[in-house]
């Protein structure tokens, strides 16, 4: 394999997707006045993914919690990543069977007018789907970030940020630019300098 040559495919194929991502401007906009609407109405965000997604929702729970931009000195903003607790997602998959990790995460924690946030590439994983599902049913809106078309989650939410690419790296790669979008932005529209 020509490493040279690899390496300069993969650059063009980020390349590539980075300038589709004009497309998303409106529903990414969309997307942060929905995180922004959340905590003004003193609601919480709840965040799941499987695999690089539930790194993802980690991440940017931490940022909500602690702070992305290091010059804004603001107090915390609720989120939590349903994907950290170690005995809960044991214990959900062994008694109620994994589909059901986050959905009954969702029936306890979350309160009508909390935002659930899916995360997925493929927007087909059986527990996200439930987990949107119990959402509606507990009066949660939901917002979701995927790939690959949006796949069966994308129906399933109020609005739905799907990056134009099918490529597993290349929808990572924009999802991490999407969190630090609507990390950043809600921040300082909740908390202007």
């Amino acid at each position: 394999m020509d490493m040279n040559a690899a390496y300069s495919s993969r650059l063009t194929s980020h390349r590539d997707v980075t300038a589709k991502m004009d497309s998303l401007q409106t529903v990414i906009v969309e997307a942060v006045e929905m995180v922004v609407d959340t905590f003004r109405q003193g609601n919480k965000l709840l965040l799941a993914g499987n695999g690089g997604s539930a790194a993802d929702a980690q991440h940017w729970a931490a940022e909500w919690i602690i702070r992305l931009s290091a010059d804004l000195n603001r107090p915390s903003m609720p989120a939590i990543a349903l994907t950290t607790d170690s005995s809960i997602l044991t214990a959900g998959a062994n008694d109620l069977g994994y589909e059901q990790i986050f959905a009954r995460q969702i029936e306890g924690l979350g309160n009508r007018g909390d935002l659930f946030i899916t995360i997925s590439t493929s927007g087909n994983s059986t527990n996200l789907l439930k987990a949107c599902e119990a959402a509606h049913a507990n009066g949660l809106r939901v917002l979701g970030i995927m790939g690959k078309g949006g796949g069966k989650l994308a129906k399933l939410c109020d609005t739905a940020v799907i990056v134009p690419s099918d490529d597993t790296q290349r929808i990572q790669e924009m999802h991490s630019f999407i969190g630090h979008i609507l990390c950043e932005l809600s921040e300082r529209m909740m908390f202007p300098s």
